[in-house]
Parts: structure tokens; C-alpha cells; sequence
């Protein structure tokens, strides 16, 4: 196969917004890219690329020789699971994790971890097993009187990271439960990706060790520990070395200051430890910093600040173990080049290519002669090109969703208002092309809830959405990570209160700027959106005139309770009465923000769908809402998918919800009063 075959439809246009006569359908934006990942060999000699087979409905594995010929070979495919997380480990060889988007996430198989030669000349080798049962060996007993050794690990090993050593060796962690199903430590574990021996590197740890960071050739150098109270982070000098614990912080409180965070992101070849801390700016972001562990007491040194946002991150290393520029998210990702030859690719590349965001994979980031770039815009889902640093060239690879028209697309802003309490938060906004003025408009409320909701990309949520004449709010409201600790800890204990306010306060800005109807307002989520759109409805029955939940909490009260639920012990025990609520102490409080508790008050429609086999939020959560909200809720539509669990994975199920749920508003909210 050559990579002409390989390539898909690729656009890189700043396109002009347009109004069309009908909307994609809704496949369009929910069924799989062609194209998920595209990686660099650490020479740049070689391109891996996972890419949708429509044989099988999943992703393969295909490796492209970048020499004139431009070779192709698929090195792993699969018949009943997709190849996923693709990681070069050396040029000729690379590991991967395999992924079941077929089948159901409750009983699906784990990711293990596997690896392949470059040249797809013998079948991938199983590392971490995906399944209990011991791998097969076909050895002929005429040839092998004796079984070989089956080398490969149980699932309760993980992949943890690469090396920079250029050997074929890799990090894994064996994960420890208790009986309640809680983790209770890490081991860290060096594993030849060729062999398939391994040994322990993190000796005489602390217990309860849970987190590792290692140096460039395995040695492991960090480790985090956990009690009921503290998180501890002690560090080694050598390989052979005592642990000395350098610092201790409180789990579940509220902690501000300088030194309130310490992430360690890793170790560079000169001994400096890379972490994240928490600044001393008023909205508590975090800043990278540095720590030179050849020094007594080593202080920390601010590095790279990303203002009103805290530094989220990773790494970026050369072949030789040392840092060469670190990635990083505020408004979009992007990365900070500390190797000046690197930081004029990215500039060249961002001259070549000005309307998409252009995020540079430089193999082992060794003066490159060529580097893999994925450009994308919020109009524009993600396309790879190769550009050759001699000539300044661009060459296409591929897109991964080339049936998608950016021209016909909305765009995507990001703004910040503030609350009624004055508490400042971000919200993403996409507005749909054609329209003017005010608009019916879908409040949706990222899950988690303590995570990072969104950023500037093209999301095939409020773009569907969008498409069919939505104005899309999604506010990063309390609680929401990444915009400094101040927003986050404004969360504990508002779940059903000033996080649900926070929405409201979004609708009303959109409807002051112009950009909402305030009669037609709709709210919608999944997990812990799910959970805000139900307590939307009972709160704010003046503002949303319907909801959509798809695998929403219902009570809190069965978050403690549910057997089945896969919450471990040690959060329920701890984090959940700080953060959430104290069953005891804040028991009233508990009731007031229980929909399950409330249902009589959800009187507009409402679209409910969950996974039959949800481990993080039970089906009973579904379940008990449903059977008091039926003969009382005239609005109410319902649906359950028996393959899926705690979110969507089949792309016949995500594509049927989301047609529901056209119809649901077209009735409600669009054509409604």
C-alpha cells in the first residue's frame, strides 16, 4: 500500500461561514474518525498511524516508510478491538493498548498492552494480558518438548511511560486493590518490550505508594504515598538511594499559597525536577516551576506562567533525556519551546499554516529534518501534515473526519463573566452560522465534575448542535478545574446550589449579549451534567423549559450506597463528605439537592438515556428517578442501551441518543411557544 492510498480528503481553509440549505446528518458528527492517531518515529524516518477499517469497524495499525517509496503496512489489525495509545519505543519498534469500541464497557477486556516490529514481520507480542487466562504459545510439541515461559503480565499491570534511552525498555506499574475493590499501592516495573522479562525498580518504597516519576533510564526517583489525610512525595538522589520525603499535603482541604500544589511532571538529565505549583496569583493558578535537586533545600524557580489558567501539561524530552519544551492548555494547546531550533519550526509552521492551531510531534526533538503537525480549528476537526524543515514544505497525510466542511461548521469563542457572588468563570460559546440576533439555545454542562470541560476545538457535540440552529453555552462553572484553585474550591459542598446558579448566571449573560432566546432555553449533560440538568429542572423551571440526561447521577445519597457502583472506599470514606457532603452532617442538604428526592418538581420534558452496564453511576440511579417521574411527567422520554456503560462507545447508540434527542427539541424548544 502506498501512502497515497493512505491519504484521506485534507483541508486547511479558513473558510467562510455559510448558510446551508439542510444540516449534515447526525452520523456526520458521531460515527469514528478514519483517522485517530498519528505518531512520529524517533528519526522521523517512520510515521504510525491508527486508521478506521471498514471491514472490521475498528482501527488497525499501519506503519509508513517515509523514504521516496512511501510505503504502508498495516503491522496490527483486529477483528473484535480497535489498536489505540500507539507509542514508538525505539525506530524499529513500538507498543500499543487495544481498545473494545465494540463491546461493552462493564465486561469489555482490559487495554493490556502489546508490541509489534516496524516491519509487520511476526505478530504482536503480548506484554500486559487483557484477559485473566494465560496467553497461548503455539510451540509444536515435536519441536518444543518443554512449554515456553509465558512472560506476559496480568491486567492488573498498566502501561506508565517511556524512556529515553533509546533501549527496548518501557515502564509498567502493577496495580494493588484491597478487597473493596480500593487501590492501595503501585509497583513500578521495567519491561523489555522484546522480551517481555521485567523487574522492580521502585524499591523500598514508602507504602502506599501510588505514583512514580523515574529518570531517563528507569530509575525511579519519585514517589507519591497516600494516608487517609496526606499525600506524601519523597525523592532518591540514585537508583540505590534513601527515600527522604519532600513534601507532605492535606488530600481533601482546602490549601492555598505557593507552595499549595505540587504536581512532579518529571526529571530532566541535569537533575531538575519539573512540578507544578500553585502560584500566588488572587485566582490561584498554578505555574511550571523547577526544582534543582543538587541543591540543599532546593528551592523552587517559576519557569512558564500561563495566566488565568494553571499550567496543564506535559513534558517534551530528546533523545538524550533532556527537556527541549513543555505542552501546555490555556484557551487551546499549545507548546513552549525552550530548544530555539524547535521554536522556529513551530513558528515557521504556524506562518505556513495561520488559521488552524498547529501542534508539532518532533520524534526524538534532535534537530529534526521533518516533524508531524496536527492543525486544527474549531471549524476544522484535527489533519496531519509532514513539514520538511529544509525546504519548508508541507505535505499532507491525512484528515480524520474529511467528510466534514469546515465552511459549514460554527465558530467556537471563549469567554469570561462573572457570577452573582462575583466569582469570575469561562464559558465556551458556539453560535450557529445564519443565525442573527437571539437564539434558542442548549446549556451543557461538562461531567465530572472536578475536571477541565472544554477548549478550542472543533467538538462534535455543539457542532451537532449548532448545526441544527442551537446557540451552545458550556460553562466551566464552579468546580471546574484548570482556572486556579480559587474556582475549584468555590465548589465544595454546591452541588444542587451555587454550582447550579453558576448556569443560570451563564443564560443571562448569553440573553444580555444577544446570543439566547430566554424563552427557549434548554439544559443538557452527561454524568455530573446529567445530575445539573435534573436539579436545573427542579430549581429553574423558569429558565430551562427541558432537559436532556444521558448516565446522570440521581441521588447522592445512592453514590454512597450502590454495591455495584465502582467508586472506591477510601473517596466515599473521605473525599465525598468534603467535597460533596457529609451524609450525617449535611444530611437536609442532601435531600434539598437529591432529584430522586425533588422528582415531584421536574414537571418539564425531559430525555433520559443511560448504559445498562454503568459502573460509575448504576443503572438503579436511573431506574428510581424513572419510576417516580412516569404517570406525573408528561414530557418524559426514555431510553436505556444494554451494551453500553458510563458513556457512549458504540457508535450506533451515540448516533441514535443524539437523534432523539433532534426530535425531542425540535418539539420543546425550537418549534415550541
Amino acid at each position: 500500500m502506498t501512502m497515497a492510498r493512505f491519504m484521506a480528503g485534507l483541508v486547511l481553509a479558513a473558510g467562510t461561514a455559510v448558510t446551508q440549505a439542510a444540516p449534515p446528518p447526525v452520523a456526520d458528527f458521531f460515527k469514528k474518525p478514519i483517522l485517530s492517531t498519528a505518531v512520529l518515529s524517533p528519526s522521523g524516518k517512520y510515521l504510525a498511524a491508527t486508521r478506521y477499517n471498514d471491514k472490521t469497524g475498528h482501527q488497525l495499525l499501519v506503519i509508513i516508510d517515509l523514504g521516496e517509496k512511501r510505503e504502508a503496512k498495516i503491522v496490527a489489525a483486529y477483528n473484535d478491538a480497535d489498536v489505540s495509545d500507539v507509542r514508538w519505543v525505539n525506530d524499529d519498534r513500538l507498543i500499543f493498548k487495544m481498545r473494545e469500541g465494540n463491546a461493552t464497557y462493564f465486561h469489555s477486556h482490559a487495554a493490556g498492552l502489546f508490541s509489534v516490529d516496524r516491519r509487520g514481520d511476526e505478530n504482536p507480542k503480548v506484554l500486559i494480558r487483557r484477559t485473566w487466562e494465560a496467553a497461548e504459545v503455539n510451540a509444536p510439541v515435536e519441536i518444543a518438548r518443554v512449554r515456553p515461559r509465558d512472560l506476559s503480565l496480568d491486567p492488573n499491570h498498566s502501561f506508565h511511560s517511556l524512556l529515553h534511552d533509546g533501549s527496548l525498555n518501557v515502564l509498567v506499574v502493577k496495580n494493588n486493590w484491597a478487597t473493596d475493590d480500593s487501590l492501595t499501592s503501585r509497583q513500578l516495573i521495567k519491561l523489555n518490550t522484546e522480551t517481555g522479562r521485567s523487574e522492580v525498580v521502585g524499591q523500598n518504597a514508602p507504602p502506599q505508594s501510588t505514583g512514580w516519576v523515574a529518570d531517563s533510564t528507569g530509575n525511579a526517583r519519585v514517589v507519591y504515598s497516600n494516608d487517609k489525610a496526606t499525600t506524601n512525595i519523597h525523592w532518591r538522589s540514585n537508583a540505590q538511594g534513601d527515600w527522604t520525603l519532600l513534601r507532605q499535603m492535606p488530600r481533601y482541604d482546602k490549601v492555598v499559597g505557593k507552595d499549595a500544589v505540587l504536581n512532579v511532571l518529571g526529571l530532566g538529565d541535569d537533575e531538575r525536577l519539573y512540578v507544578v505549583t500553585g502560584g500566588e496569583n488572587a485566582d490561584g493558578t498554578s505555574v511550571l516551576a523547577t526544582m534543582d535537586m543538587k541543591k540543599p533545600s532546593p528551592p523552587l524557580v517559576p519557569l512558564v506562567a500561563t495566566p488565568g489558567y494553571d499550567f496543564y501539561g506535559s513534558l517534551v524530552y530528546n533523545a538524550k533525556g533532556k527537556v527541549v519544551g513543555v505542552n501546555y492548555l490555556t484557551d487551546a494547546k499549545g507548546t513552549h519551546w525552550f530548544d530555539p531550533k524547535l521554536k522556529a519550526i513551530q513558528e515557521q509552521v504556524d506562518k505556513l499554516l495561520p488559521n488552524t492551531n498547529n501542534l508539532i510531534d518532533c520524534g526524538a526533538c534532535d534537530d529534526p529534518s521533518r516533524v508531524l503537525v496536527e492543525a486544527y480549528s474549531d471549524r476544522q476537526p484535527s489533519v496531519f501534515v509532514l513539514y520538511h524543515v529544509a525546504s519548508g514544505k508541507v505535505e499532507p497525510v491525512s484528515g480524520t473526519r474529511p467528510w466534514i466542511k469546515p465552511e459549514e461548521m460554527s465558530s467556537r469563542s471563549f469567554e469570561r463573566i462573572k457570577a452573582r457572588d462575583g466569582l469570575q468563570f469561562p464559558v465556551h460559546v458556539t453560535r450557529p452560522n445564519g443565525v442573527k440576533g437571539a437564539a434558542p439555545t442548549i446549556v451543557l454542562v461538562h461531567g465530572g465534575p472536578w475536571v477541565r470541560g472544554g477548549e478550542w476545538e472543533w467538538d462534535e457535540t455543539s457542532q451537532f448542535l449548532a448545526s441544527r440552529g442551537y446557540a451552545v453555552l458550556e460553562p466551566e462553572y464552579r468546580g471546574s478545574t484548570g482556572y486556579g484553585s480559587k474556582l475549584t474550591y468555590a465548589s465544595w459542598k454546591q452541588w444542587g446550589l451555587a454550582m447550579e446558579d453558576d448556569l443560570v448566571d451563564a443564560v443571562q449573560w448569553a440573553v444580555d449579549k444577544g446570543i439566547t432566546d430566554r424563552k427557549h432555553v434548554c439544559i443538557a449533560g452527561g454524568s455530573y451534567g446529567g445530575y445539573a440538568t435534573l436539579m436545573g429542572l427542579v430549581r429553574y423551571p423558569d429558565v430551562f423549559r427541558c432537559g436532556i440526561d444521558y448516565f446522570g447521577v440521581t441521588d447522592i445519597e445512592l453514590m454512597y450506597t450502590s454495591n455495584w457502583s465502582d467508586f472506591g472506599a477510601d473517596w466515599k470514606a473521605f473525599g465525598m463528605p468534603a467535597l460533596i457532603g457529609d451524609r450525617q452532617a449535611d444530611a437536609a442538604q442532601l435531600d434539598a439537592t437529591s432529584p430522586l428526592k425533588q422528582a415531584a418538581k421536574i414537571k418539564s420534558p425531559l430525555l433520559m438515556g443511560h448504559g445498562r452496564q454503568d459502573p460509575r453511576v448504576p443503572i438503579e440511579h436511573y431506574n428510581k428517578l424513572l419510576d417516580k417521574l412516569k404517570g406525573q411527567n408528561p414530557g418524559l422520554e426514555s431510553v436505556v442501551y444494554n451494551e453500553e456503560g458510563h458513556g457512549w462507545f458504540l457508535d450506533k447508540n451515540e448516533i441514535d441518543f443524539w437523534t432523539r434527542a433532534e426530535k425531542f427539541l425540535d418539539k420543546n424548544l425550537k418549534n415550541a411557544p
